[in-house]
């Protein structure tokens, strides 16, 4: 176990703000977080608890007055191996492209549309990541993760984590009451290519790509350009990725729009719900490429908000606000942050 008084956390937030931590505890076991737990239940310590991954969905708006949790379980296990599928338990400290890559490597499909997201495995079961036409619910089985008040250890079933689009259980009623330790995957041994996501076909037709010549490898190689294409290198520009959750709005709401901007992008949810970029709409109300002081909107794709050197979490913080406001006003539609403000 490594703990660290005092911590800066510009290291551990993908949009540079920097924050500090009165401590960092990083375990690499179960037993290691079980044995930190009934310490500081021994001790009664009262401060807050942060449980972290990569840091790619996060803003810090001020120091963190307590103790931020962070995962190094790094196990690889294969729980059962048939014939047509494969489940394999991961530990929850992997780098959530590592983990893909390894899975591709060793010919076990399903992941390969989730290609170079962000975050670490077990933000993956929190989060439910989607990217492409997929999400992690597609393929995760059960859920490992430990009582952060008791240490007890619990099995979460894949109903069990309530899944909807980037949502879990761990987000709602346990928001902040379990950590994650381990993720089981249940992935298919025959390539099946999702390319339903129409930028797919498009980017693999520009290369001279039908669909029935797609393999694992292709299909993760051309998510991986697609990705770099859209979003900045948080090493380069601090940023989270996707900011915002694309609002899904009735159809009236929809067809409200469609009649002033005929073309506008959308993707049927079910018969009464419809589900819009909240990119196209901020980019409609002339956000892309524009700042607010040292915070700015992604020239490249307005889904995403930047650090432009130096930004505070409040700064950031204040054009999330401003470009709600501007969606709301001319559209009439919330967007909603998919970062979690801390």
């Amino acid at each position: 176990m490594n703990i660290i008084e005092n911590c800066s956390l510009l290291e551990h937030n993908t949009f540079g703000i920097a924050a500090t931590a009165r401590r960092l505890v990083e375990y690499s076991t179960v037993e290691e977080l079980q044995d930190f737990i009934r310490q500081r239940n021994l001790e009664g310590d009262r401060t807050p608890q942060l449980h972290i991954g990569g840091g790619s969905n996060l803003l810090f708006l001020k120091d963190f007055e307590g103790t931020v949790l962070h995962s190094r379980i790094l196990d690889l296990e294969v729980i059962r191996d048939e014939s047509e599928e494969v489940c394999v338990r991961v530990g929850a400290g992997w780098v959530w492209d590592e983990w893909v890559e390894q899975a591709v490597g060793k010919g076990w499909y399903g992941l390969e549309n989730l290609s170079l997201i962000p975050g670490e495995v077990g933000a993956s079961a929190v989060q439910n990541i989607g990217a492409y036409g997929a999400e992690a619910k597609d393929f995760i089985l059960k859920v490992e993760a430990v009582d952060l008040q008791t240490g007890e250890q619990r099995r979460f079933s894949t109903e069990e984590c309530q899944y909807a689009y980037r949502h879990s259980i761990f987000k709602a009623e346990l928001r902040g009451r379990y950590a994650v330790t381990h993720v089981h995957f249940l992935l298919n041994h025959h390539f099946r290519p999702n390319l339903d996501y129409g930028a797919l076909l498009q980017a693999l037709s520009k290369n001279g790509v039908e669909a029935g010549q797609v393999d694992a490898n292709l299909l993760r190689r051309t998510i991986i350009d697609l990705r770099n294409s859209k979003l900045p290198d948080p090493k380069q520009l601090g940023n989270a990725g996707s900011f915002f959750m694309n609002p899904i709005v009735q159809r009236s709401v929809y067809e409200r729009i469609a009649e002033q901007y005929p073309n506008v992008p959308h993707y049927d949810v079910d018969a009464k719900r419809v589900k819009v970029p909240a990119g196209w709409l901020i980019e409609q109300c002339g956000w892309k490429g524009k700042a607010l002081g040292r915070a700015g909107v992604y020239e490249r794709q307005a889904l995403v908000l930047v650090n432009l050197g130096g930004a505070t979490g409040h700064d950031i913080e204040v054009l999330c606000h401003t470009i709600q406001d501007d969606v709301r006003q001319r559209f009439g539609i919330e967007i909603s942050p998919e970062v979690n403000f801390i």
